[in-house]
């Protein structure tokens, strides 16, 4: 990743209203392209490693790309959030209106990949493609690979302390939020989110973005009132996507996914169920790449944008 990058992001950058109070949001390229909209991960996270990695590199390939955060995340932490998925469709659709967008491809990242499938399903007009990166269609099926992953690594290495602790996560309610938590939390110290053989354009990107005090800084933020939120009202942590994917593919919605094969939140079974989804063709499973695949591997990543959206 090039520094000038980091510099571009400054002209584009906005703080609009969405209702009352102010949401975060930023714009790349020519308006007159195809519009791309990214959804973060989450909750409580933010777009920031997308912005500082591949959103202006995406614009310069012929897209409009535009990123943001949710009411109540990132840096739209201080506007008044609720944590439900009416809430979520209404920031996009203040996007839409503030971008003047009539339709747009949604880029879902993770638990952004939850919003824009239930988007879709529910504003199939406003949506040309529903692309999912690295994002959940059932996590309780995650949950499961990540304590079963977890679980080797530690008989692997004879560690009896985390042992225990997965013998007691294996009995916690996978229901509540903190089976959830801790779950994510043995993924993190298992470094299920990284690949262990990065590329070098990759370590680049990296690079430049740990340097970057802004990109560093917001690349570790997270609200913690989202998660709980969003369990509370939605209860996220149990939902299975399927139905709601096969509703969107009948309504004219075209679902792709993107996912690193070193991604351990993810069993390769799990991408194979994706595949017999949306159809095996719309699935690319690659190499050497992680949760962060627009990082892990970019050219690769902007090269399906072209060939599914711009050449057809």
């Amino acid at each position: 990743m090039r520094n000038r990058i980091l510099f571009i992001l400054l002209l584009t950058g906005s703080i609009w209203n969405g209702t009352a109070q102010e949401v975060y949001s930023k714009a790349y390229g020519n308006p007159d392209h195809p519009a791309l909209i990214f959804l973060h991960g989450g909750p409580g996270y933010n777009s920031a490693s997308f912005e500082f990695s591949t959103a202006e590199e995406l614009s310069q390939s012929g897209f409009y790309v535009i990123t943001y955060d949710r009411s109540g995340e990132g840096r739209s932490s201080e506007r008044k959030a609720q944590f439900t998925f009416e809430e979520a469709f209404q920031d996009l659709l203040d996007l839409y209106k503030k971008y003047d967008i009539e339709k747009a491809v949604l880029l879902g990242h993770s638990f952004g990949g939850m919003v824009s499938t239930l988007f879709s399903e529910r504003y199939p007009d406003k949506v040309n493609a529903n692309i999912l990166i690295g994002a959940p269609i059932n996590l309780q099926d995650s949950f499961k690979h990540i304590i079963t992953s977890s679980e080797q690594i530690y008989k692997k290495r004879d560690d009896a302390a985390n042992l225990n602790y997965i013998k007691m996560l294996k009995a916690m309610d996978t229901t509540s939020l903190e089976y959830s938590t801790y779950s994510f939390a043995h993924a993190m110290q298992n470094g299920f989110y990284s690949t262990e053989n990065p590329s070098e354009a990759s370590k680049e990107i990296y690079k430049s973005m740990s340097e970057h005090p802004e990109a560093r800084t917001l690349a570790s933020k997270m609200t913690y009132q989202a998660p709980q939120g969003f369990w509370n009202n939605e209860s996220y942590t149990t939902l299975n996507l399927k139905a709601n994917l096969e509703n969107s593919n009948e309504n004219g919605v075209k679902t792709y996914g993107i996912y690193g094969k070193e991604d351990g939140l993810y069993a390769p079974e799990q991408i194979q169920d994706l595949k017999g989804l949306i159809g095996e063709d719309r699935v690319v499973y690659l190499d050497h790449a992680s949760h962060s695949v627009f990082i892990d591997q970019q050219e690769q990543f902007i090269s399906l944008f072209k060939r599914w959206l711009l050449f057809k």
